[in-house]
């Protein structure tokens, strides 16, 4: 009897310690499976800074973090997270010591960004999420394709590379991503070598590292990463980004709906000095001006109405900032990928764009996704060449191809590129004809009237005086202020003004505007494609230029000293007479 109780005591014991650890495991494997941010993990594991430390949010992508998972909803509000209180985490701004600041201005140097704040930040820091209300409430197909994330570095910092990385293996649906590869354009840092191998080959997405064998720049490296990827999508990043919540379902999805929509996320800024992280507007798309930059612009109207207001829709932009995209691998190869005569960078993102848009694809941005990017105010970095004789090398070769006849606009602007070695381009010509693309006035028409390039023009080139033989002339000056009026040079540039249809008088993205009273002086102020005082009336006979709100004639300054033109009451003197460049009037 007395045995018999003892045993039974024992089997208690067995059968007690057994489902303790049951009940351990159970709530082990369930604390790792609804581990779906770092707010999951104790602050003693955040990694060592700037030095590519492996703290991965395995699962991010799988939930979020709205609903969390069984004990978040078992055990009390907060007692699985952590409050993470780090330099840098929510994206708030790192503020360095004073005592710290001359080396923080000499590391500046190295990258052109605050690269003692960058390595004080966790690699997988926290963001907020800065989607609008309407894009957290969206859902997405399970069946997404797969992609390949494509990203080109320069010897780059570790910090902000890791953390580029880091934050996309995080937030990107694991079923989705199929992999990393970094394409090395022939960086000189140490850090960057077999170092960068060993610590990418650990991560639990497979990442791979491509050696370019000399300085190519960033076109032929990301031809280099497409040609290696395995993905169905190639989605190019820089490498100092860092990607938000849900940033990779709508890109992919829209794809899926339409394989010829390339798409962009809305490129959100990350301080190059604090780092930041600023959202920006999704109410901007991409344009450019007559020297063919990149230009943000507001979202057109008729845009909006298309939308029917809704901020979620897919935004159809112009043109491309071109540093972060996603397009189908495939359509990539059909629609001509990138131009191999352009060289290093520059230019390479409004030639996609003219291309895509005129041969039947589409570009857009997908208000629902959302990266940040480290805008430097300057490149740490040479170019083989010049970074002025690559930039226009490239335009020339887009112009030549894609613009037809408003390629002047950019050549008399920018009479350097017109003595630039374009290179062959036999090959782009013949891409255009084989895939039946549409004209650049269809463009202008169709998907970009608000340009900055006039439609219909009557006049391109200088403004001369007949009275002086001076020239109207810019002055580079911005919008607001005077115009001037001096010596011809001949050589394009700031004297290069389009009369048009419109009765705009435009230099680049400005145009000339005087007040209706006709007193005060003649202003460049933005275009607004409105009339009113930026309208102006060029008579062919008596060879004037008047001011169609005040009546009054643009004239040369009655004060010899000063090289402001003004408006004057019309009465047919010399100096109210204007020869217009290259005009096209018809008698």
């Amino acid at each position: 009897m007395f045995r018999r109780t003892i045993r039974w005591q024992h089997c208690k014991i067995i059968i007690a310690t057994s489902l303790v650890w049951f009940l351990i495991d159970v709530i082990l494997i369930m604390y790792y499976t609804d581990c779906s941010s770092s707010s999951c993990k104790p602050g003693g594991e955040r990694p060592e800074p700037g030095v590519g430390g492996r703290v991965v949010e395995l699962g991010a992508a799988k939930k979020s973090e709205k609903s969390g998972g069984f004990l978040e909803k078992l055990l009390p509000s907060g007692l699985l997270r952590y409050s993470a209180t780090g330099p840098g985490e929510n994206g708030i701004a790192v503020i360095i010591p004073d005592s710290k600041k001359d080396e923080m201005k000499d590391l500046f140097k190295v990258n052109q960004f605050n690269l003692m704040a960058s390595n004080m930040i966790a690699l997988n820091r926290t963001l907020k999420d800065h989607r609008i209300e309407g894009c957290k409430k969206k859902e997405y197909p399970h069946d997404l394709p797969t992609v390949s994330v494509i990203i080109v570095f320069h010897s780059e910092a570790t910090s902000t590379l890791m953390r580029t990385i880091h934050s996309v293996i995080n937030r990107s649906p694991h079923s989705s991503l199929k992999e990393i590869i970094l394409v090395d354009d022939y960086s000189e840092k140490e850090h960057l070598g077999k170092k960068l191998e060993r610590t990418v080959a650990e991560l639990p997405t497979s990442t791979r590292v491509l050696r370019m064998p000399k300085r190519s720049g960033l076109i032929r490296a990301r031809l280099t990463g497409a040609d290696e990827a395995l993905g169905d999508v190639l989605l190019f990043l820089d490498a100092h980004c860092e990607v938000t919540t849900g940033w990779m379902e709508p890109l992919l999805a829209r794809i899926k709906e339409d394989r010829k929509a390339v798409v962009c996320p809305i490129i959100d800024v990350i301080s190059d000095e604090t780092f930041e992280y600023v959202p920006a507007s999704d109410m901007t798309w991409g344009g450019f001006n007559w020297k063919l930059n990149f230009r943000w612009y507001p979202v057109a109207k008729r845009e909006n109405a298309r939308r029917h207001n809704d901020r979620t829709m897919p935004l159809r932009s112009p043109t491309m900032a071109g540093g972060l995209f996603a397009i189908e691998k495939n359509y990539f190869n059909e629609i001509g990928r990138y131009d191999p005569g352009m060289d290093i960078w520059g230019g390479e993102n409004l030639e996609m764009s003219f291309r895509v848009w005129m041969c039947g694809g589409s570009i857009e941005i997908i208000t629902c996704s959302r990266v940040g990017h480290v805008f430097r105010k300057t490149t740490p970095y040479t170019f083989p060449g010049g970074t002025g004789n690559i930039i226009n090398h490239n335009n020339a070769r887009l112009a030549a191809v894609w613009m037809d006849e408003w390629k002047d606009f950019y050549f008399k602007v920018n009479p350097g590129a017109r003595r630039m070695d374009a290179g062959d381009l036999t090959e782009r010509k013949e891409l255009r004809t084989k895939l039946q693309c549409k004209s650049f006035r269809w463009y202008l028409e169709n998907i970009y009237p608000e340009s900055m390039m006039p439609l219909d023009y009557y006049s391109l080139g200088e403004l001369r005086n007949n009275a002086t033989a001076k020239c109207l002339d810019t002055y580079g000056r911005k919008s607001g202020e005077n115009v001037a009026l001096v010596n011809c040079h001949g050589m394009g540039g700031n004297q290069v003004f389009s009369y048009t249809r419109n009765k705009q008088i435009m230099a680049d993205d400005n145009c000339l505007d005087a007040a209706a009273s006709g007193s005060g002086p003649v202003r460049l102020l933005r275009c607004h494609g409105q009339g009113g005082n930026q309208q102006w009336q060029y008579e062919q006979v008596s060879e004037t230029i008047k001011h169609v709100m005040s009546g009054k004639c643009l004239d040369k300054n009655p004060d010899d000293k000063k090289d402001e033109p003004t408006l004057q009451k019309c009465s047919g003197v010399k100096s109210q007479k204007w020869s217009l460049e290259n005009s096209k009037f018809t008698s």
